[in-house]
Order: C-alpha cells, then sequence, then structure tokens
C-alpha cells in the first residue's frame, strides 16, 4: 500500500525580493505585448506603484491603459466593465498592480475575454474551458496570494455572496513579489491581510486535501507571519517583517492553491459578500470558533500548529490544547485591533440563515477536516456573535 496519496502541485513562474516589480518590462516584452491593460484601484495608483509599472513599459516601447474601476470583494459587474474596457482599447496582455481584489478582478477579466461569457458561468471547480491573455501580477499585499494561487473570488452582486472560481486556467504567467509594494498598506489592511495568510496556512494543513509538499509550505508560513505580523502592523516601514511577511504569504499561497481551504473561508465568503467587509477580517472573526469545531478530527495536526506559535503542548489534553490556541487568536486581534464579534461589524442573528445556506455550498467546505452540515455552520456563525 503507498504511503502517500496521490497528489498534484500547481503553481505560476514567480520571482521574489526587492525590486522584481521592475521586471514586468522584461516579461511584457517576451509576451510580445503590444498594449497592456493594468488592473489597479485608486489607493494602489495614489501610493505610485502604477506610475512605475508604465514607466517602465514604456522604456521598452509599450503602451498601457489602466482600469481602476474595482472595489474591495470585486463585483461581478465590475468584471465585465474591465472586459469591456479591455475589449475596447485593443489589449493583448494584462498586469494586476494590487491586492487580492485587484487580482482576482483581472484573473476574471481574461477568462470572461477568452470565453465570452458572463463571469458568473465560471463558479465552482474546473468550470474554465479557454485560459485568459497572459497575466503578470504584482501583489501590494501580503496576504490574498492571488498572485499565485488557482482561485479567483467574486462576488455575485445580486445574490449577495462571493464566488469561488477554481481552475488551473486562473493561474497567473508570472508573479513579481516585491517587499517593497506592502510598505505603503495601511495599518489596518496589513494586520486583515496577515490574518487571511495565517488562515489560508492553517487551513490548508489541515486540509484533508493536504500533502507532504503542502506541509512543507504551510508550516514554514504560520512561522514567519505569526512571528512578523506585530511587526509589521507596528512598523510599517520595516522591511525585514515586511519581507517576512510576504515570504510567508506566498508560501501560504503555494499550500492553499493546492490543498484548498476550509470552513473557516467558506463561511467567509459568504460573510464578505453579503455585508462588504474586509475578507481577513472575516477570517479573523471565525477562525477560533472553526477549529474549536475541527479539533476533535485532527488534534495532531493543530498541536502542531501550536507548536509554530510558541505554545508549549508537552502533555495537554486536546480540550486545553483547544483553549490555548483559541486564547491565542483572540488576543492577536486583540492586539492588531480586530474586531471582537460578527455582533459588531452589523450581522444580525436574522442573517445567519442565509450566510449558511451559501457557505455549506462552498467549493472551500468540501475539505475540511471535519464533515460541516448546514446546522453546523448556523451554530458556528451564531457562536461567533
Amino acid at each position: 500500500m503507498a504511503l502517500y496519496e496521490m497528489r498534484k502541485f500547481v503553481a505560476p513562474e514567480f520571482i521574489f525580493g526587492v525590486g522584481s516589480r521592475h521586471k514586468v518590462s522584461l516579461y511584457a516584452r517576451n509576451m510580445e505585448a503590444r498594449r497592456v491593460l493594468i488592473v489597479s484601484d485608486p489607493g494602489v495608483i495614489q501610493a505610485g506603484w502604477v506610475q512605475q509599472a508604465i514607466n517602465d513599459l514604456n522604456e521598452v516601447g509599450i503602451e498601457s491603459v489602466v482600469f481602476d474601476g474595482i472595489t474591495p470583494n470585486p463585483k461581478d459587474y465590475e468584471v465585465m466593465a474591465g472586459a469591456q474596457f479591455y475589449a475596447e482599447q485593443h489589449c493583448d496582455v494584462i498586469v494586476a498592480i494590487g491586492g487580492g481584489s485587484v487580482i482576482d478582478c483581472a484573473k476574471a477579466i481574461g477568462i470572461v475575454i477568452t470565453n465570452g461569457r458572463d463571469v458568473t458561468d465560471f463558479e465552482g471547480i474546473d468550470q474554465v474551458d479557454i485560459p485568459g491573455p497572459p497575466l503578470i501580477c504584482i501583489p501590494t499585499t501580503a496576504g490574498t496570494s492571488a498572485d499565485i494561487s488557482q482561485f479567483c473570488i467574486i462576488t455575485n452582486s445580486e445574490l449577495r455572496y462571493k464566488m469561488a472560481i477554481i481552475s488551473k486556467t486562473v493561474v497567473p504567467d508570472i508573479a513579481l513579489i516585491d517587499p517593497e509594494t506592502t510598505t505603503t498598506l495601511d495599518t489596518y489592511l496589513t494586520a486583515c491581510t496577515g490574518v487571511d495568510a495565517i488562515t489560508h496556512a492553517i487551513e490548508a494543513y489541515v486540509s484533508t486535501a493536504s500533502s507532504p509538499i503542502v506541509d512543507v509550505h504551510a508550516i514554514s508560513a504560520i512561522e514567519l507571519l505569526w512571528q512578523n505580523i506585530d511587526r509589521a502592523v507596528k512598523d510599517p516601514s520595516y522591511v525585514p517583517a515586511r519581507e517576512n511577511m510576504l515570504l510567508g504569504s506566498l508560501q501560504a499561497g503555494l499550500a492553499f492553491s493546492n490543498a484548498s481551504l476550509g470552513a473557516v473561508h467558506a463561511m467567509a465568503h459568504s460573510l464578505g459578500g453579503y455585508l462588504d467587509v474586509p475578507h481577513g477580517e472575516c477570517n479573523a472573526l471565525l477562525l477560533d470558533h472553526v477549529v474549536r469545531f475541527n479539533m476533535p478530527k485532527s488534534g495532531d495536526r493543530y498541536q502542531k500548529i501550536a507548536q509554530l506559535m510558541g505554545i508549549d503542548t508537552r502533555g495537554i489534553r486536546e480540550k486545553i490544547l483547544c483553549k490555548r490556541i483559541t486564547e491565542e487568536f483572540t488576543q492577536l486581534r486583540t492586539q492588531l485591533g480586530i474586531s471582537e464579534r460578527l455582533s459588531k461589524i452589523g450581522v444580525h442573528s436574522s442573517d445567519i440563515p442565509e450566510l449558511a445556506s451559501h457557505a455549506v455550498n462552498d467549493a472551500c467546505i468540501v475539505t475540511n477536516p471535519r464533515i460541516a452540515s448546514l446546522g453546523d455552520i448556523k451554530a458556528i456563525y451564531s457562536e461567533a456573535m
């Protein structure tokens, strides 16, 4: 009998390190780009990162146009507007500069262009027939790992929930992962995206689709992120902490892109789409409650996670282990200034049935270590209130 289950591992080409963003012109030229669509948002443009890319592209004679009609938690109609703009401008390559919202929107614009269908048609696993045009990503947050993953999360504006599009066709062609771009990120977004990355690593590690290769990245990510998030939030210009957060985020992305996620993300997608609140904040409010639910099924994995968080696990019972881990998460939330309860961000008990109905159908719920019924999900939301 084989010791390990058969698993595939998907990752794009990426360059990690200070200054890597300036390689954009080299890769665009290799892709024979003539007119690039730069997808970004007003905050990233204001920070100056988009102008740098325009200058780099100009130097090698490549034209570019900017689409910035994107809000946090990108909406289906924003994707369709971006695809229309791409066609009108006769673009041939996409460059995404921003956080997860920007990169997910860019991915979705690409597949709408090549498949000629509405973005809502691609929801689920392997529903995309034709890959989008060449895509270069320059992430400006240390959290979502959209720049290297096969996930694309778009809000269905009519039904108010986040659709998960999971396909190898949305893996970018190249990610230029430059820690300097994260130094302009405000403290609250640094905290939220950092917690998102920690959640990615933890959920990938306990996922039913984990593998030895995933574990290497997940373990490294938990350690790096846990040790650096506080410094990155409190001292935004300290590049070593930013570097470690981005490296941790990258490794968490490699892990979850291949092992998928779990109940925290399924429930956070539903919550973020319903209330339009930051994804990392949703994760932070749900993580400890899901750990309590999952503990009976993956105690040994959570023991390893506890050790990486600096908890002495020698001789402690599972119940105490669970209490220690969840206390650490609560303390981290308080330290980072993130809300304590769902009720504080505008969730009402009457919203729970609607939230749970979307979460139970989210693709991420499939790999949660403990099977979660609709009733279980309602109960976890209630606990988090």
